[in-house]
């Protein structure tokens, strides 16, 4: 048996149809396929977990309860596997206190730096630290921003406590900190607050630790009671709390309005510590800097005493400006961060590493790169390779497709049509091959031949948010408007401007969509309500039966067709509901049909097979949608927790499809798109154009670009070097612009084949 393949035999993970397949280590392999045919399913949940999973074990009960927990993946084996390190587009997780310099280790560094030559000495390096009381600025805590509660927003005065006068989740009718205040005995809780007398607004919003005199009986008998304000302070403003996600941070956006620390102005440090200086800066100074910017200030920096420090730091820096990343700064956030961004650092983590025969796992790293980035990420991933690792990524581009040693195309469909490995070997054979991949790669590109023309417009005037150099823009209506550049180029920036300007424009980007975790596709279009009505009429029952959230709902699962069981430090395990085999409903809720099919039938069903078996006009509508953005070969049942940033994109834009005279935003739609399905959303922002609307997209992608009516490319550089528009016109001018790097790279695409 060779050692030289991972070999994988008998994989049936999710739709993979028991497939076999050898990986030869040490190489780069792509894993191409169209959306839902089996890549990650193969990748990630196959042969990654099962390499963690090994991992994990390795290591004693304590850490391990510690550990992400994985489950043996369907496979009957998996041989020669080395450990795996895995990056992928989920955004860097951390507090507000979390920068790129912290999750790089670089701050880490720089205050080190600074206890050791900086002027004049005020400490060791733990004194630089903006969690340490020592240094940080007392006013924010360290956050560098200070938070106040709108009030307007928290309160309705034209409300009483029992019609929802508090308008926060928890503090909510029916809600546990609400129950503070109608069981307090202080209020009449049918009284609108705007008819409260002076005495009962201040015990309700201001007063602390106030001792009741006459409490209703459910009021706790050891709380203390205290308003509103100091409540909500206390709860969100000292700690990091976890309650702040889904509707709770929408909401806590609206009433809690931020700006920067007015003591420390957002540097997180007290004056004591910015008061230590190196060539004239502060560590402050050092973090607001660009890492470019940066890294040039550090290498005119000599002190034999702290070279080895000096250059570790131009190291790390080095390898964050090789990445792509020059234009960000040590002090940003890293909850700002793009999916992209956040997989590009966990990626400069291992290019100085000494490690050798690990395998690397990249989950479409191009994605957010500009075709002149995606170069530069091909050198480091043939470095990783060239350094005695195995590189597997999924990817769709074509240029990351290209430096692959071996490259597996899965499908050859989506869903239940994919799961099978359509073909294995060399780029020139894949352009030979009969798939969906191969097609694409041969195919012949070429530019619009007709442009639309537009007789208005939207404006921006001077804009200078974020990097933009105060620049003047207009963008013609009704068309299909492009705008590109390198990342960090003020893309993103320029359409903030325009939505700040322009409050009707409608975003569809690829945020978590709204929902709990019982939130399915037929939910979210609203068409199980349609059908659980048919059900209810068919057999002459209550509709809230067909509901696995409601009366309908299995006893012993919750409606959630599984049970899972935690076992301390070993994985949890989560097994099908024996009661209703896995369905969610009661057993008995399954005998009643629709057209011969139980409710589980039907929820099983592919948005492509109920569109075929529904013949009522309300159904088929959302589901003819969601056929034409691609989406076909999901289920109506699948979670909406499971689908990837780009199918959230197109189950949103399904929802817009037939609306007219609108203007859209859409923010990398081709994200996790194969290339032939590219062609589809294009005709889906042409059908959305020839309706009156107005259709502007942020896009690298060189299929899109060349058949956008309009172009604005933004550059000419990254951070500092961006923020200026360079070329403004239609895809073909831009090919003779010498300026523009997507002219470049457009001329390079029209060119292969």
């Amino acid at each position: 048996m060779s050692k030289n393949d991972i070999i994988v035999k008998g994989a049936r993970e999710n739709n993979l149809k028991n497939i076999s397949v050898k990986i030869p280590k040490k190489k780069i392999t792509v894993f191409t396929g169209v959306s839902g045919s089996g890549k990650t399913s193969l990748v990630f949940d196959t042969i990654a977990a099962e390499s963690q999973r090994l991992l994990n074990e390795t290591y004693d009960s304590f850490i391990r309860h510690r550990l992400q927990q994985y489950g043996k993946p369907d496979v009957d084996s998996l041989q020669n596997l080395a450990v795996a390190i895995i990056v992928n587009q989920k955004r860097i997780e951390g507090s507000a206190r979390s920068t790129v310099g912290t999750i790089t280790d670089i701050y880490s560094l720089l205050r080190l730096l600074f206890s050791r030559i900086g002027k004049p000495f005020i400490g060791h390096s733990s004194v630089f630290s903006f969690n340490n009381p020592q240094g940080m600025c007392s006013c924010c805590e360290g956050l560098g921003k200070t938070s106040i509660v709108d009030l307007n927003e928290l309160i309705d005065k034209e409300r009483s406590l029992n019609e929802g006068a508090i308008k926060f989740p928890t503090f909510e009718v029916g809600g546990w900190r609400w129950t503070r205040y109608v069981y307090s005995g202080l209020f009449d809780n049918n009284k609108k607050v705007k008819n409260y007398t002076e005495n009962e607004w201040y015990n309700l919003v201001y007063a602390n630790d106030l001792k009741l005199a006459n409490p209703d009986p459910r009021f706790p008998k050891t709380g203390i009671y205290e308003g509103i304000l100091p409540r909500f302070e206390r709860s969100f403003f000292k700690k990091e709390s976890k309650e702040i996600t889904g509707k709770s941070a929408s909401r806590y956006k609206k009433v809690v309005k931020q700006s920067l620390c007015p003591e420390c102005n957002g540097t997180r440090l007290n004056p004591h510590v910015l008061s230590c200086k190196i060539e004239g800066r502060s560590i402050a100074d050092c973090c607001n800097m660009q890492i470019d910017d940066l890294l040039e200030f550090i290498k005119t920096l000599k002190d034999d005493s702290i070279t080895p420090l000096l250059d570790s730091i131009i190291k790390n820096l080095e390898n964050l400006l090789s990445i792509g990343l020059g234009y960000l700064t040590l002090g940003r956030e890293t909850s700002s961060l793009s999916g992209g961004e956040s997989q590009r650092i966990k990626l400069v983590r291992h290019l100085g590493s000494s490690l050798t025969d690990l395998t690397y796992i990249f989950d479409e790293p191009s994605i957010g790169l500009h075709p002149n980035d995606v170069q530069r990420l091909n050198k480091l991933l043939i470095e990783l390779k060239d350094k005695g690792n195995t590189v597997l990524i999924i990817e769709h581009d074509p240029d990351v497709i290209a430096i692959a040693d071996h490259i597996v195309d899965m499908g050859i469909g989506s869903g239940k049509k994919g799961g099978n490995i359509v073909y294995e070997g060399n780029l020139d054979g894949l352009k030979k091959a009969d798939t969906p991949t191969g097609i694409y790669l041969n195919r012949n590109n070429l530019l619009k031949s007709n442009y639309r023309k537009s007789s208005d417009y939207l404006f921006i005037q001077n804009s200078t948010l974020h990097n933009l150099k105060g620049i003047s823009v207009q963008i013609p209506k009704e068309v299909l408007t492009v705008i590109t550049g390198v990342a960090g180029s003020g893309k993103s920036s320029i359409v903030k401007s325009l939505i700040n300007q322009y409050k009707d424009i409608v975003v569809i980007d690829q945020s978590a969509l709204r929902g709990s975790k019982r939130s399915n596709i037929a939910t979210y279009t609203g068409i199980l309500d349609i059908i659980r009505g048919l059900f209810a009429k068919q057999n002459g029952v209550k509709q809230s039966l067909f509901s696995n959230n409601s009366d309908g709902a299995c006893p012993e699962c919750k409606g959630l067709g599984t049970i899972s069981t935690d076992l301390a430090f070993l994985d949890a395990v989560e097994v099908r509901c024996e009661h209703c085999n896995g369905s969610g409903f009661k057993p008995e809720v399954l005998k009643y049909r629709l057209y011969g099919k139980s409710i589980t039938d039907i929820m099983t069903m592919t948005i492509s097979e109920a569109n075929t078996f529904f013949n009522e006009h309300e159904i088929t509508g959302p589901l003819n949608r969601l056929c034409e953005v691609g989406l076909d070969y999901l289920t109506l049942g699948q979670s909406l927790n499971t689908f990837s940033g780009g199918e959230r994109q197109r189950l949103k834009l399904a929802t817009e499809l037939s609306n007219k005279g609108n203007v859209y935003v859409f923010d990398e739609p081709t994200t996790g798109l194969h290339g032939s399905d590219i062609s589809k959303l294009i005709k889906l922002f042409n059908k959305l154009v020839n309706n009156k609307n107005t259709v502007i997209i942020i896009e690298h992608n060189m299929d899109v670009i060349s058949q956008a009516d309009w172009i604005i490319d933004m550059g000419p550089g990254a951070g500092k070097d961006g923020g200026n528009i360079i070329f403004e016109g239609i895809p073909q001018k831009i090919i003779a612009d010498k300026v523009s790097l997507t002219g470049k790279y457009l001329a390079m695409y029209l060119d292969r084949r």
